[in-house]
């Protein structure tokens, strides 16, 4: 019988799930030039040598403050209870301007400076980038969280980490190659890491990172009683009737998606046994991240990209507290306990990356959907002892690290107060931009025909920061 196709020869040797690299690979010419522009496409399905073969996109939920984190503002302190320039009466409960309690310094050889907050991830300044004009659209958490982890405010577009699995594919076939480990859902849910009308197996697989063991990580990764061979057997079967209906039914992706999704897990039995057993690590390593969810997300996501995973998504939500950063009362001391926690995880994974040879092909990313306002906000009472920081969106700071970005670099600035980002201002379009750009696609030819017209992770926008490249 003859064979057309490298999908058909996966599907009728029963590759299926577990041949998702190759896969992947024998679509992503088509993936990555676009179905209105065929163009040719350098080595191994890349526009062009790629800079980093995975990426951590460490997610704070909630939004850090950067004026107390990143970006210094000493006029806070100078102006501080007044009203900056423009009027922020009517905004939500809004005081005056509210400087850091915390100190600033400068860290490692390239001075780059940081909060007092981060005493750990200091000693990793010179592989920092520090990106302090971040902009985004809109201060509200629902399309914030939407446009950071998809490029548009409303829900059914792909995610980022969806969209690299679709062009790049996986380094492992027994693994996702796209997982977003979170302690419980975060705002949003699902669609966070939703493939949307990508083909289906390029969603993001969720880990509950608020257990520990292998078994409750993963809902149903073993089966209750049959042994792997009596699943074999099973799937062997499942594949047979699959196959005779898909024939009938060509290009029926929902199916092909489902055929897919039973032999991935049938092949993480073993592999995720092994991939998510957090007891494999020694007590040293496991103490240097820290036992808190946090922690332990962030060391599942060095032992997952160590084993070919492309893309993890590390939410950080804590238990109940789905936007544990969204700190509207309280915010000093609110800030104090976050960035303790997310400081010892944050470099513990940094130093175990770089130790292992993995930082420099690994681009680590830290932030949040936007900022907290640089002016106060007081609760209903008007009670000024626990003041807090509203949602802020014209001006905030997020971090790059490895994966070809500049370390000890500080870019761009916002105004004296921290309003509004004004010098080498960035998008969330152009972080998107550039994180294709390092891992070795063209945003601009990563496209998908849906419903009469070419998608894309960016939209209409975003542009390349090369400044921000090593």
């Amino acid at each position: 019988m003859q064979i057309n196709s490298r999908r058909e020869m996966l599907r009728r040797c029963g590759a299926g799930f577990g041949s998702i690299g190759l896969c992947s690979a024998s679509i992503a010419s088509q993936a990555i030039a676009g179905s209105s522009n065929q163009a040719m496409i350098a080595g191994d399905g890349l526009h062009h040598p790629a800079r980093a073969k995975r990426v951590i996109f460490l997610f704070m939920n909630g939004a850090p403050s950067h004026v107390d984190t990143f970006d210094p503002k000493p006029a806070l302190k100078k102006h501080e209870g007044e009203s900056p320039a423009e009027d922020i009466a009517g905004k939500n409960r809004a005081a005056g301007l509210m400087p850091s309690p915390f100190k600033f310094a400068p860290h490692g050889e390239s001075g780059v400076v940081m909060s007092e907050l981060f005493p750990q991830l200091s000693r990793h300044a010179d592989e920092l980038c520090v990106v302090r004009s971040m902009h985004t659209d809109v201060p509200n958490h629902e399309p914030g969280l939407l446009l950071m982890q998809s490029g548009h405010q409303q829900p059914t577009r792909p995610s980022m980490g969806s969209w690299l699995s679709y062009g790049l594919g996986t380094e492992n076939e027994n693994l996702p190659a796209f997982v977003a480990l979170s302690p419980g859902l975060p705002v949003v849910g699902p669609q966070l890491w939703s493939s949307a009308f990508l083909p289906g197996q390029h969603q993001g697989v969720e880990v509950d990172t608020n257990q520990t063991e292998v078994d409750q990580l993963i809902a149903n990764v073993r089966h209750p009683s049959m042994n792997r061979q009596q699943q074999q057997r099973q799937l062997q079967l499942l594949r047979q009737l699959n196959a005779e209906h898909l024939a009938a039914r060509p290009g029926e992706a929902s199916l092909e998606t489902h055929i897919r999704a039973m032999e991935l897990a049938f092949q993480m039995q073993r592999e995720a046994s092994e991939a998510f057993d957090l007891k494999q690590e020694s007590t040293q390593t496991r103490a240097s991240y820290g036992d808190t969810e946090f922690g332990r997300s962030c060391l599942l996501a060095r032992r997952l990209v160590e084993r070919g995973v492309r893309v993890i998504q590390v939410f950080y939500v804590k238990g109940n507290q789905k936007q544990p950063w969204d700190t509207h009362t309280n915010n000093n001391a609110s800030h104090e306990k976050l960035c303790a926690d997310s400081d010892r995880g944050t470099a513990a994974l940094l130093q175990d990356l770089k130790s292992r040879g993995m930082l420099e092909d690994t681009l680590v990313i830290w932030g949040g959907e936007f900022g907290r306002t640089p002016y106060a906000q007081v609760d209903k009472k008007k009670n000024t002892t626990k003041q807090g920081r509203d949602h802020h969106h014209t001006g905030f700071s997020m971090l790059m690290a490895g994966g070809g970005t500049r370390g000890g670099l500080t870019y761009g600035a916002t105004d004296e107060f921290g309003m509004h980002a004004v010098e080498n201002r960035v998008h969330v379009h152009d972080l998107h931009a550039t994180v294709l750009h390092l891992m070795g696609i063209d945003h601009k030819r990563l496209t998908f025909r849906f419903s009469g017209r070419d998608y894309r992770l960016t939209d209409v926008h975003g542009r390349v920061v090369n400044d921000l490249l090593a």
